[in-house]
């Protein structure tokens, strides 16, 4: 998710030589948190790569490492708001080129952060093509990066950790027909909410809930039962305890997107009128801030779970509004997803 994605964005530069470049990127880093658009992202981006041509390898390598991986972290970041893999693709080559000097032997603790960089660059990657193989990288590298961010010495870097291992094996586990990566992911975000709790680091907490929603409410559509699904819908609410509008847009309407998607589940599983108007209260609010212009993928995934919901709700009960609130909705997917001439 949008603000998740974005923790960590930067690293504190370390630097002396070049202070004020480094407080421009942590503050183009601030702002994009909290902006729907790419055009800081995008400052960004450059800033990394203008960098690189200073800090070179053979001058400065870890310093070089250290802007790779921070290129990398920007490109996923900007890659999850745009369609298509370049910039995705473009993520994973960074992180992997700071490997090349972030090395287990050297810094341990760099090469650790970096694989975890590496396997969110993966794991989204891996979420827009057919294959699993991204996927699984992205799983095998979050588990390396456990090896080193042990909880007795670094517990928030481990709940991080973990809720990574969590996000991906999710991703993973969506694609396979058993539930055994999926309920590995539901232990890792448990296990990320004993150290990210609300006190300590309270919207880290959220976002730990909204992925601990995700898993619950993938595992609850392979299950006859709605337990994990309400389970969901109770973690989403959770998060958006902490995850405002006014203080994290992105974040609060990428989790009621989701909110609406798990109650849509329980609205068909039970036949439940009350859950189908909530799924569609939370689809509406999602975009209010999730439009077209900014954020088309989760816009259109909105899109075309609300157009579901009305279907179901219609269904349930037929009227003609909410029919054509429906047409109306699958039309505009039809008009994202025919190319122009």
């Amino acid at each position: 998710m949008a603000g998740d994605l974005l923790n960590h964005l930067m690293e504190v530069i370390g630097s002396s030589s070049a202070p004020r470049s480094g407080g421009r990127r942590q503050a183009l880093k601030s702002l994009s948190e909290r902006e729907s658009g790419t055009a800081r992202l995008e400052e960004a981006v450059a800033a990394f790569r203008a960098a690189l041509e200073e800090e070179t390898r053979d001058r400065m390598p870890l310093n070089w490492a250290m802007t790779q991986n921070n290129l990398g972290n920007a490109l996923r970041a900007l890659g999850e708001r745009q369609i298509g893999t370049e910039r995705l693709k473009a993520a994973v080559a960074a992180h992997r080129a700071a490997l090349e000097e972030r090395t287990h032997d050297r810094v341990p603790l760099q090469w650790a952060g970096t694989n975890m960089n590496l396997g969110n660059a993966l794991r989204t990657l891996g979420a827009r093509e057919s294959d699993t193989a991204h996927l699984e990288e992205a799983v095998a590298a979050c588990r390396a990066a456990l090896v080193e961010l042990k909880r007795e010495l670094m517990l928030l870097d481990w709940a991080r950790a973990e809720n990574n291992l969590g996000k991906a094996l999710e991703s993973l586990g969506e694609r396979e027909s058993g539930t055994a990566r999926l309920q590995g992911a539901v232990a890792a975000q448990h296990a990320a909410l004993e150290e990210r709790t609300r006190e300590r680091t309270p919207l880290g907490w959220a976002a730990v809930q909204n992925d601990l929603g995700l898993a619950l409410a993938t595992l609850g559509q392979r299950e006859s039962r709605t337990g994990r699904v309400e389970e969901a819908v109770a973690a989403y609410r959770a998060a958006l305890l902490e995850r405002t509008r006014e203080r994290v847009p992105l974040d609060w309407a990428t989790t009621q997107m989701n909110l609406g998607i798990a109650l849509k589940i329980l609205g068909e599983r039970e036949g439940s009128a009350e859950h189908l108007q909530q799924a569609l209260d939370a689809f509406r609010l999602a975009l209010q801030e999730i439009t077209r212009d900014h954020v088309p993928l989760d816009w259109a995934k909105t899109q075309f779970n609300m157009g579901l919901a009305l279907l179901v709700f219609e269904e349930r009960e037929p009227t003609t509004d909410r029919l054509k609130e429906a047409l109306s909705t699958f039309s505009k997917l039809d008009r994202f997803f025919t190319p122009r001439a």
